[in-house]
């Protein structure tokens, strides 16, 4: 089984709920086990070392990493850094419209805009047998 992590905002988490329920059923159905960091941990604000600790240690045992920056974030940021640093492939998506990141896409594989949940799966599932 493959894994992915998934980056998103804490912020923006509850606004794309059921956009990553549906991405992570639909992956799950070709063997796609979808993390979502922000649904499996939670921290206290002095724990911030402990947080990016376990952040990294999850994209180190993760096949590819899915940025969602629909609205720019300096966490995903850092988790795109990362998962860069240590040669993970990256895909960078975003809703049509919102607006570009050129660091975000440099580091990434694939590139992708999104106009709905549907649109989203289809353009990741054929990403995901590019990387």
């Amino acid at each position: 089984m493959k894994k992915g992590y998934f980056a998103i905002s804490f912020a923006d988490r509850k606004k794309f709920a059921d956009t990553i329920a549906y991405l992570k059923k639909e992956l799950s159905k070709n063997d796609t086990e979808l993390l979502v960091f922000v649904d499996n941990y939670y921290f206290e604000s002095h724990q911030e070392k402990e947080m990016m600790a376990t952040a990294f240690a999850e994209i180190d045992t993760s096949d590819f990493l899915i940025a969602e920056l629909t609205n720019k974030s300096i966490g995903v940021g850092i988790e795109v850094g990362y998962a860069f640093a240590t040669n993970k492939p990256i895909i960078y998506i975003r809703q049509k419209e919102a607006p570009y990141s050129t660091t975000t896409a440099g580091c990434s594989e694939v590139v992708l805009e999104y106009k709905n949940k549907t649109d989203l799966v289809a353009q990741v599932s054929k990403a995901l047998k590019l990387i």
